[in-house]
């Protein structure tokens, strides 16, 4: 580890996953869905709660309607 680093001659990228962060939000959802999910997870071995992002981002990205 140097002692002092030139800050103004570093390479200074963006983050690539900036536009992917995450926000923790709260939602009421029924008891049956998230068996749905747990039991979909148990399947595939991904956690619930990332299946269910993946399901309402292809939603969105979609443009699915009701």
């Amino acid at each position: 580890m140097k002692a002092e680093y030139d800050i103004e001659n570093l390479n200074p990228r963006k983050n690539p996953y900036s536009k992917r962060l995450k926000r923790q939000i709260t939602l009421n959802i029924d008891s049956d869905t998230v068996d749905y999910f747990k039991g979909q997870s148990e399947e595939s071995g991904i956690p619930y709660q990332t299946l269910i992002n993946l399901y309402l981002s292809d939603c969105a990205r979609n443009k699915k309607q009701l």
